[in-house]
Protein backbone atom coordinates (compact mmCIF):
# COMPACT_ATOMS: atom_id res chain seq x y z
CA UNK A 1 0.00 0.00 0.00
CA UNK A 2 1.14 3.60 -0.80
CA UNK A 3 1.20 5.53 2.50
CA UNK A 4 1.05 8.71 1.29
CA UNK A 5 0.41 9.98 -2.72
CA UNK A 6 -0.72 13.58 -4.12
CA UNK A 7 -3.75 14.02 -6.50
CA UNK A 8 -4.51 17.26 -8.70
CA UNK A 9 -8.28 18.32 -9.39
CA UNK A 10 -8.34 15.93 -12.65
CA UNK A 11 -8.43 12.72 -9.93
CA UNK A 12 -10.85 14.32 -7.70
CA UNK A 13 -13.03 15.30 -10.79
CA UNK A 14 -12.87 11.52 -11.82
CA UNK A 15 -14.18 10.50 -8.50
CA UNK A 16 -17.22 12.41 -8.30
CA UNK A 17 -18.11 12.49 -12.11
CA UNK A 18 -18.34 8.56 -13.90
CA UNK A 19 -17.48 10.01 -17.36
CA UNK A 20 -13.77 11.42 -16.00
CA UNK A 21 -13.11 8.15 -14.10
CA UNK A 22 -10.25 5.44 -14.71
CA UNK A 23 -8.99 2.62 -13.22
CA UNK A 24 -6.44 4.87 -11.72
CA UNK A 25 -8.92 6.62 -10.05
CA UNK A 26 -10.33 3.99 -8.90
CA UNK A 27 -7.33 2.51 -7.29
CA UNK A 28 -6.94 6.03 -5.67
CA UNK A 29 -9.76 5.74 -3.36
CA UNK A 30 -8.97 2.03 -2.73
CA UNK A 31 -5.87 3.43 -1.31
CA UNK A 32 -7.50 5.94 0.66
CA UNK A 33 -9.81 3.62 2.25
CA UNK A 34 -6.79 1.07 3.46
CA UNK A 35 -5.34 3.90 4.71
CA UNK A 36 -2.99 6.16 2.57
CA UNK A 37 -2.59 9.71 3.07
CA UNK A 38 -4.24 11.91 0.49
CA UNK A 39 -1.96 15.73 0.37
CA UNK A 40 -2.48 18.11 -2.19
CA UNK A 41 -1.91 21.91 -2.21
CA UNK A 42 -4.36 24.76 -1.03
CA UNK A 43 -5.52 25.06 -4.23
CA UNK A 44 -7.01 21.52 -4.70
CA UNK A 45 -10.23 22.32 -3.29
CA UNK A 46 -10.45 25.97 -5.56
CA UNK A 47 -9.59 24.00 -8.28
CA UNK A 48 -11.95 20.90 -7.62
CA UNK A 49 -15.11 23.03 -6.79
CA UNK A 50 -14.25 25.22 -9.74
CA UNK A 51 -14.10 22.28 -12.04
CA UNK A 52 -17.22 21.13 -10.99
CA UNK A 53 -19.17 24.14 -11.03
CA UNK A 54 -17.81 24.25 -14.80
CA UNK A 55 -19.14 20.76 -15.49
CA UNK A 56 -22.67 21.75 -14.06
CA UNK A 57 -22.55 25.09 -16.63
CA UNK A 58 -21.86 22.58 -19.53
CA UNK A 59 -24.64 20.46 -18.51
CA UNK A 60 -22.72 17.49 -17.92
CA UNK A 61 -23.55 17.29 -13.47
CA UNK A 62 -26.83 18.00 -12.57
CA UNK A 63 -26.43 20.94 -9.36
CA UNK A 64 -27.22 18.11 -6.79
CA UNK A 65 -24.46 15.91 -8.52
CA UNK A 66 -22.36 18.21 -8.02
CA UNK A 67 -23.36 19.29 -4.36
CA UNK A 68 -22.97 15.75 -3.72
CA UNK A 69 -19.68 15.61 -5.09
CA UNK A 70 -18.76 18.54 -2.82
CA UNK A 71 -19.94 17.10 0.30
CA UNK A 72 -18.24 14.03 -0.50
CA UNK A 73 -15.12 15.42 -0.98
CA UNK A 74 -15.10 17.35 2.22
CA UNK A 75 -15.21 14.28 3.81
CA UNK A 76 -11.81 12.93 2.78
CA UNK A 77 -8.80 12.52 4.61
CA UNK A 78 -6.80 14.67 3.28
CA UNK A 79 -3.68 16.93 4.16
CA UNK A 80 -3.55 20.41 3.16
CA UNK A 81 -0.42 21.95 2.35
CA UNK A 82 0.02 25.32 3.12
CA UNK A 83 3.61 26.29 1.58
CA UNK A 84 2.56 27.01 -2.08
CA UNK A 85 2.25 31.10 -1.53
CA UNK A 86 4.95 31.13 -0.24
CA UNK A 87 6.89 29.32 -3.01
CA UNK A 88 5.12 30.69 -5.97
CA UNK A 89 7.75 33.11 -6.99
CA UNK A 90 10.43 31.21 -6.36
CA UNK A 91 9.94 27.43 -6.63
CA UNK A 92 6.79 27.28 -8.21
CA UNK A 93 7.51 29.57 -10.97
CA UNK A 94 10.99 27.95 -11.91
CA UNK A 95 9.35 24.63 -12.07
CA UNK A 96 6.21 25.78 -14.03
CA UNK A 97 9.21 27.43 -16.56
CA UNK A 98 11.44 24.85 -16.69
CA UNK A 99 8.58 22.57 -17.62
CA UNK A 100 6.03 24.40 -19.53
CA UNK A 101 3.15 24.10 -17.14
CA UNK A 102 0.88 26.48 -15.16
CA UNK A 103 1.95 27.53 -11.28
CA UNK A 104 -0.88 25.45 -10.70
CA UNK A 105 0.36 22.21 -11.70
CA UNK A 106 3.59 23.05 -10.69
CA UNK A 107 2.16 23.02 -7.08
CA UNK A 108 1.24 19.48 -7.58
CA UNK A 109 4.76 18.15 -8.91
CA UNK A 110 6.48 20.60 -5.99
CA UNK A 111 4.99 18.90 -3.08
CA UNK A 112 4.95 15.60 -4.18
CA UNK A 113 8.79 16.36 -4.95
CA UNK A 114 9.19 18.06 -1.57
CA UNK A 115 7.33 15.23 0.33
CA UNK A 116 8.69 12.31 -2.04
CA UNK A 117 5.35 11.15 -2.79
CA UNK A 118 4.11 9.48 -5.68
CA UNK A 119 1.97 11.65 -8.36
CA UNK A 120 -1.53 11.00 -9.20
CA UNK A 121 -3.01 12.96 -12.10
CA UNK A 122 -4.30 12.72 -15.75
CA UNK A 123 -2.41 15.87 -17.31
CA UNK A 124 0.28 14.59 -19.91
CA UNK A 125 2.74 17.68 -19.45
CA UNK A 126 2.62 17.27 -15.82
CA UNK A 127 3.11 13.24 -15.88
CA UNK A 128 6.02 14.45 -18.22
CA UNK A 129 7.68 17.24 -16.37
CA UNK A 130 7.16 14.69 -13.17
CA UNK A 131 9.18 11.74 -15.22
CA UNK A 132 12.06 14.25 -15.79
CA UNK A 133 12.19 15.40 -11.62
CA UNK A 134 11.71 11.51 -11.06
CA UNK A 135 8.56 12.13 -9.00
CA UNK A 136 7.00 8.50 -9.03
CA UNK A 137 3.67 8.38 -10.97
CA UNK A 138 0.56 6.84 -10.00
CA UNK A 139 -0.43 4.15 -12.88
Amino acid sequence: MTQGFVADASVAIGWVHPAHATTHTGALLDAIAEGATLEVPALWPLEVANALTVLVRRRKLTDAERQAGLGWLRRLPLRVDHEMASLAFSRLSELASAHQLSVHDAAYLELAQRQGLVLACKDGPLRKAARQCDVSLWG
